[in-house]
């Protein structure tokens, strides 16, 4: 709609009485035209205060969480997060407290999820083994997602590094993760730090070959050329204009590691070269279940659900914001 119209079909007597009643302030007499580069559409009213109304687009937020997948994965997420934050005033149970009397009990009213082959509380054990296990995502995400990003970045944009660099992370990543990790834990001993070390060396160069691949892309665009031409150097080009535009793949590679690692740990605590036995996780709950899963099935399945949970939320917030971050799927 031009100007013209705009301003005509505004000064109908019932629209001016809309606008008046509703809005406010007299029409002036210009209206700007319809910017078609961000779809939004200004219209200036009270010519005094030069107020202005703005109809934007909907921002990213809003075509995340109108998904309902999203939504139930992030409050999953959400759920085993601050049930691991609240596990002290969740239950009045240690952990490691033994009470013989009641072992291998089902579930009642007293022990939510019952008890272990020790008497122990299976509900205290998976709230505060979520804490360990969260705990160790959280740090493998820190140190894959950066060292992995620095290198994408070095790779991507200095072609000798490149050379080099990336046939080792092909050795690596030739390599089945599990197996990588337990010959990590092989050569490190077992122990929390050992197990977060272990899985940062198997996930880090995933996000280098996706960083790596945006910095191969961006390096050739019109900007980079421009800032190589004004004689920027090598450092300042990457930090301040490659990395930037490759925020959006480094987000998401950053929700599925996060899952990667929570089934990379508990993965090892089962098998007995991850987290100490002496440390509940929710590997080290299915791990004392192998020889009671007849008599004690809920020793196996609720640790297993919260696995899952946390996964499952994890893995279909990923989705949403891969999806939402590429503007070909936002636009469709």
């Amino acid at each position: 709609m031009s100007a013209t119209k705009a301003k005509n079909f505004c000064s109908t007597p019932f629209i001016s009485l809309f606008i008046k009643k509703y809005i406010g302030g007299e029409l002036m007499s210009t209206i700007p035209n319809t910017t078609n580069n961000d779809n939004r559409t200004q219209i200036f009213l009270d010519e005094e205060n030069k107020e202005t109304i703005k109809i934007k687009e909907p921002g990213l937020l809003w075509y995340l969480f109108r998904r309902k997948t999203v939504v139930i994965g992030f409050l999953l997420f959400l759920l085993v997060v601050v049930c691991a934050l609240l596990a002290p005033v969740l239950t009045s149970y240690q952990p490691s407290e033994m009470t013989v009397e009641n072992r291998l009990t089902a579930p009642n009213s007293q022990h939510y999820f019952g008890t272990d082959n020790f008497g122990r509380d299976v509900f205290s054990r998976v709230i505060h083994g979520g804490r360990a296990s969260l705990l160790v995502g959280t740090i493998v995400v820190i140190l894959a997602v950066g060292v992995g990003s620095l290198l994408g970045l070095v790779c991507g944009y200095y072609r000798k590094a490149d050379a080099i660099l990336m046939r080792i992370i092909d050795g690596l990543m030739s390599f089945p993760g599990l197996i990588l990790a337990i010959a990590m834990m092989g050569v490190l001993g077992s122990g929390v730090f050992t197990v977060i070390i272990a899985l940062s060396i198997v996930y880090f160069p995933r996000v280098t070959r996706v960083v790596r691949g945006s910095v191969l892309v961006l390096s050739e665009s019109p900007l980079v050329e421009a800032e190589k031409s004004l004689g920027a150097n090598g450092p300042y080009i990457l930090f301040k204009q490659i990395l930037p535009n490759c925020l959006s793949p480094i987000i998401v590679q950053t929700t599925f590691i996060f899952s990667y690692a929570i089934l990379g740990e508990a993965a090892l605590s089962f098998l007995g070269v991850g987290v100490p036995p002496t440390i509940p996780s929710w590997g080290n709950v299915l791990s004392d279940s192998r020889v009671f899963i007849v008599q004690g099935w809920w020793m196996a399945v609720f640790p297993g659900l919260a696995i899952m949970a946390t996964v499952l939320g994890l893995n279909q917030f990923g989705d949403g914001l891969r999806d939402i971050l590429d503007p070909k799927s936002r636009r469709s």
